[in-house]
């Protein structure tokens, strides 16, 4: 029995893609599925098999870029045994294990020059040859191909067969960028949100705060709906207070103060990229002090106090919630805790 497939979005473009592909689903053609990484290739992938008649067939999926380039070919229309070094058995290709269903080629721009012309074979008679093998097998396959390269440069440019991107094309189903795909970062971040709530076992699912969504739309989001799923669960697992709107959120992980091969003294990332009217609509507290510029005879004595008064001032505009507060310093949580201790700030709460 087909899996259900939930595709979630109401923009035009990202609907106009998913109804082209419903509508090729039932015809036994090639399909090409072009779109950014992230965008949801290998689920149209799916849509397109499990809409067809080859349903309760299987559906058999390669990422092309995957393999070294001598594998490839024995990985697409397997060998012999003895046909290479390693080749101690012999073994069905990709091709034969897709015979009566789908098969999913990933990364379609990657496959080299030789690989291409046995695939160009395989579309047009039906049957593939094992490496080693002196005749061919017959295979009834249909072709669901993806890649995130602009295929018609790459064949104007020699490197890529024209005559199988012809033979792939007779439906181009292409995915717009999230970025493009307007009112669908809120429903996806709300679907993502509520079911890390769940998976966390959380009461009930509190959403985002006005900012801390205006913050994700604004985003360009160039991991796509891959990346966006990624810093929604993020933000809900590192969230202390469930019962209150969710108001961090950390777009980039690896931004540290700390990370490998920064400058020192290099300024960082912001850990939290929320507009500047998120402190005013949470918080009428002032921002940290300035650093002082006068001179002093204590420079120790200085820095610390000039550290605690960032630390107090985060903590107001933040409602003292500490993983909101550490991730709008861009520290971790165990970082702040340990700020906060040095300076005896643990006990700190709303004045």
């Amino acid at each position: 029995m087909a899996r259900t497939l939930n595709f979630i979005g109401q923009s035009i473009p990202f609907l106009d893609a998913v109804e082209r592909a419903s509508r090729a689903a039932p015809l036994n053609r090639p399909v090409l599925v072009i779109g950014e990484r992230g965008t949801g290739k290998e689920l149209i992938a799916e849509r397109l098999h499990h809409l067809s008649g080859r349903w309760a067939g299987p559906l058999v999926t390669m990422n092309c870029a995957a393999l070294p380039e001598n594998l490839i070919e024995a990985e697409l229309f397997g060998h012999e045994a003895g046909a290479f070094t390693g080749a101690a058995k012999t073994r069905k290709g990709r091709f034969e294990e897709a015979d009566g269903g789908t098969l999913f080629l990933d990364e379609l721009a990657t496959l080299s020059s030789p690989a291409q012309d046995r695939l160009l074979r395989a579309v047009e008679y039906g049957e593939v040859t094992r490496i080693g093998a002196s005749r061919p097998v017959k295979v009834d396959v249909r072709i669901v191909a993806a890649t995130n390269e602009h295929l018609p440069r790459l064949t104007d440019e020699g490197k890529f067969r024209a005559d199988l991107l012809d033979r792939l094309s007779f439906e181009v189903v292409t995915l717009p960028p999230l970025r493009l795909r307007q009112g669908d970062v809120s429903l996806l971040a709300e679907h993502f949100g509520r079911r890390m709530a769940s998976e966390l076992e959380w009461g009930g699912w509190p959403g985002f705060s006005k900012a801390a969504m205006a913050s994700l739309e604004a985003y360009g989001w160039p991991g796509n709906v891959r990346e966006l799923r990624n810093v929604v669960e993020r933000a809900v697992y590192r969230w202390d207070s469930p019962e209150t709107p969710i108001s961090a959120i950390q777009f980039d992980p690896f931004a540290s103060p700390w990370s490998l091969g920064a400058a020192p003294g290099s300024p960082t990332p912001a850990a939290a990229a929320l507009p500047a009217a998120e402190t005013t609509e949470t918080s009428d507290a002032p921002a940290p002090a300035a650093a002082p510029t006068h001179e002093t005879n204590d420079f120790r004595a200085a820095v610390h106090a000039y550290e605690r008064s960032i630390l107090e001032g985060a903590l107001r505009a933040n409602r003292f919630n500490q993983r909101a507060t550490a991730a709008a310093l861009n520290l971790s949580y165990d970082q702040l805790r340990h700020a906060l201790k040095r300076h005896k700030l643990m006990d700190s709460e709303p004045a």
